[in-house]
């Protein structure tokens, strides 16, 4: 069997296109023809070349993502059925990574695949949650409002990732051009300057010194100082590879002063919204803390999800592991618990989502506004401190020639 990429006309006259799998290029015509599809362009590929576009490409933005999902199920609630919805969806994609995994899946929708199974096939554009929300929609009938929820979740999650993501670009932007001219400065700039001063053949004052050792070993050494960057970034990365030392790295995560809150409230409000997403859809508690503990990306959270999944399974509710986790803040703990008495634990998990939210952002602009001055004033300090340097034994020089 072959893999063939087509572009192809379907029965409204719309341009799609994907890769079928067949024996030979007439079967592959006359498969594109079964499925009312009319080849324009058809060739052969490899397995890994027709995928490659897929595997290797950049991850597709949750954004784009959300917006294909509502596309998706606007046309379903209006009564297009899945592979012609999911033909016109691919084709308004402007990703073109995403166009082409949903032409795959349409391709094995066609050929009596679930749209769920048909999902697996691309982990890195559609996550676990995605799937698994598809097959939940699929076994009760309601897949148009299912992708409706999944599509309202990722919106938020992409309105949340670009506040964090605009309230952090001012701060390293100006790191990253303060540390540029400062090394522009200290590497080019203040030895020419020094040896403009060695050349008055006086004492120079002890700031002198220190600037012109501090810039002769930048400008002697700069090499190592980034190799050593470099093989600690390395050894770092090897060594967070091991369970042990990736366990207590998240750990030490949330203890750090200033960020290591933000952090844990910014965990919280997802694992919330995420629970609570997925068991609005009707996904059951375990395995909804099952795809939960893979998308948090830390590993002590994901240990204790672990834990409290297995005393879930044991018969216990969900609020009192998490308690005993000692590790997310009270409040999720305590409203799971108002949730679990009342019968609305969905209901509950939106309103932690909500507020922590809320606490994550006011937080974060709290912070920028701190960090922004604060930055300021070190760069001033160190700008002034190196303007000092070079002006004293000037000053020095003049007063002796008076």
């Amino acid at each position: 069997m072959a893999l063939f990429e087509y572009s192809a006309l379907d029965a409204r006259g719309k341009r799609v296109k994907g890769v079928v799998e067949a024996s030979g290029r007439q079967a592959a015509n006359r498969q594109l023809r079964q499925q009312n599809l009319f080849p324009e362009q058809l060739s052969e590929v490899g397995a890994e070349t027709a995928g490659k576009s897929v595997r290797w490409s950049k991850r597709v933005q949750t954004l784009q993502l959300a917006v294909a999902t509502r596309q998706l199920a606007t046309m379903l609630a209006a009564g297009m059925t899945i592979d012609e919805a999911l033909a016109t969806v691919a084709d308004q994609q402007d990703p073109p990574a995403l166009a082409r995994a949903l032409a795959r899946v349409r391709d094995e929708v066609l050929q009596g695949t679930t749209l769920s199974r048909a999902l697996q096939g691309d982990g890195r554009i559609f996550p676990e949650i995605y799937v698994n929300m598809v097959q939940v929609g699929e076994a009760s009938g309601t897949l148009d409002k299912v992708l409706q929820q999944l599509a309202e979740f990722l919106e938020e999650q992409a309105r949340l990732n670009a506040r964090l993501k605009a309230a952090l670009s001012y701060p390293v932007l100006m790191l990253l051009v303060g540390s540029g001219v400062l090394g522009f400065l200290m590497v080019f700039v203040v030895p020419k300057v020094t040896r403009m001063l060695e050349d008055l053949d006086q004492a120079l004052p002890l700031p002198t010194l220190w600037l012109m050792n501090v810039s002769g070993f930048l400008a002697s050494f700069w090499w190592l100082m980034v190799g050593i960057a470099i093989v600690i970034y390395w050894f770092a990365r090897r060594q967070l590879k091991k369970e042990h030392w990736r366990l207590w790295f998240d750990q030490q995560k949330f203890s750090l002063p200033l960020f290591g809150p933000l952090l844990l409230q910014s965990a919280t409000a997802r694992f919330a919204r995420t629970m609570a997403t997925l068991l609005h859809s009707g996904v059951s508690v375990l395995v909804a803390l099952d795809i939960v503990s893979g998308l948090l990306g830390n590993q002590r959270l994901q240990s204790l999800l672990q834990d409290v999944s297995r005393a879930v399974r044991e018969g216990a509710g969900l609020a009192e592991p998490i308690r005993k986790g000692n590790l997310f803040p009270a409040m999720l703990p305590q409203m799971i618990a108002v949730g679990e008495k009342s019968g609305e634990l969905e209901q509950m998990l939106f309103k932690v989502a909500d507020n922590y939210e809320y606490q994550v952002e006011t937080r974060l602009n709290g912070l920028m506004s701190l960090l922004e001055p604060l930055m300021i004033l070190v760069m001033g300090a160190v700008v002034g401190f190196i303007v000092l340097a070079i002006l004293l034994p000037i000053f020095q020089a003049s007063q002796g020639m008076g």
